[in-house]
């Protein structure tokens, strides 16, 4: 089911907020103390913080992050990523709401031309998070090519999330606010939307693909699909933006769609040959971590990609691989 919202109600609570001097603040935020640590990630509630902030203690035998791949279903190897960083149990509680960002970015290609995220390796993380008690799992991008109802169906999304219990819903304009970004250098404020701020856990689900501009798009990259003016992060310096939002919108679990990679011509693709099959899923709470693997797969190294330096930088995560528990899954 896709979820809309009422335009004209939304602007009515927006206009009595005004009038009566109310601020909307950041409902979903938990300001926590700063940490300079190279593997700070997010920590308790709510997708967003004041400034980096220490990860919470990973369950004993699990990893920092973890690569499950092998010719088998694109679900099976995203639960099987999932459970070896925890369990979906470590990030979502009985009565959670939860948000999965996908990339929907264009209504044009099905899957299979890897433009946007496997839809079952996001309906697999849909079940998990109902299985573990979510009181709501809704599913959201902005599609930049094409409306996000035709973006939803085209990418197999929208039929794989009803198939798993959950609810696509279309952004609405007059549901972003403006954020402080405390610490930015390249932006101190930005629209962001509001439902991802208020939201108890926002699961990150990129596909790893080739990006004009960026170099690569994957999950710090990916949150552009929760802003306002994205014209305005190029103007700005693209790479220094999305670090800068990152220190901000922080999810609790990032989990990269590699099972079909695009090589070439991102974002939006268009041409089989530019797509490769690697039948693989990647899955860390560490952000920057999860998007430092994944250039791997390009042959690249995470400081190839500015974004992932200035994230490793900036205290966000933690960009060297070698100082981490990574657990390969072989099926």
């Amino acid at each position: 089911m896709i979820r809309h919202f009422d335009r004209r109600a939304f602007l009515k609570q927006v206009f009595v907020a005004s009038a009566a001097g109310a601020t909307l603040g950041l409902a979903g935020c938990r300001s926590q103390p700063a940490s300079q640590a190279a593997n700070s990630v997010p920590s308790g509630s709510g997708a967003v913080t004041e400034s980096p902030t220490t990860l919470p203690a990973i369950p004993a035998g699990s990893a920092y992050l973890a690569v499950a791949r092998g010719a088998i279903d694109a679900g099976e190897l995203t639960r099987r990523a999932i459970a070896a960083v925890g369990g979906i149990e470590r990030f979502v509680k009985p009565g959670a709401t939860v948000i999965v960002k996908p990339n929907i970015c264009n209504a044009y290609h099905g899957p299979e031309y890897a433009s946007t995220t496997n839809p079952d390796v996001v309906a697999a993380i849909v079940a998990l998070c109902k299985a573990a008690g979510a009181q709501s799992v809704r599913v959201m991008d902005f599609p930049f090519g094409g409306s996000p109802q035709a973006g939803y169906k085209m990418s197999g999304i929208a039929d794989a999330v009803a198939a798993a219990g959950g609810d696509m819903e279309v952004m609405s304009g007059v549901k972003y606010r403006e954020v402080p970004i405390t610490g930015g250098k390249a932006i101190q404020k930005w629209e962001v939307y509001g439902e991802i701020l208020d939201s108890d856990v926002v699961i990150n689900v990129p596909i790893a693909k080739q990006h004009g501009s960026a170099g690569l798009t994957l999950g710090m990259k990916n949150l552009m699909g929760i802003i306002q003016n994205r014209n305005g992060f190029h103007a700005r310096g693209l790479h220094q933006c999305i670090a800068d939002l990152s220190t901000t919108v922080r999810p609790q679990l990032t989990v990269i769609d590699a099972v079909r990679i695009l090589t070439a011509n991102g974002p939006t693709g268009g041409n089989l040959d530019d797509v490769k099959r690697l039948d693989t899923v990647i899955a860390s709470a560490d952000i920057v971590a999860a998007d430092a693997y994944a250039t791997t797969l390009f042959d690249l190294r995470p400081e190839d990609i500015p974004y992932i330096r200035l994230g490793s930088e900036m205290g966000i995560g933690q960009m060297d691989l070698k100082v981490i528990k990574i657990e390969e899954i072989a099926a």
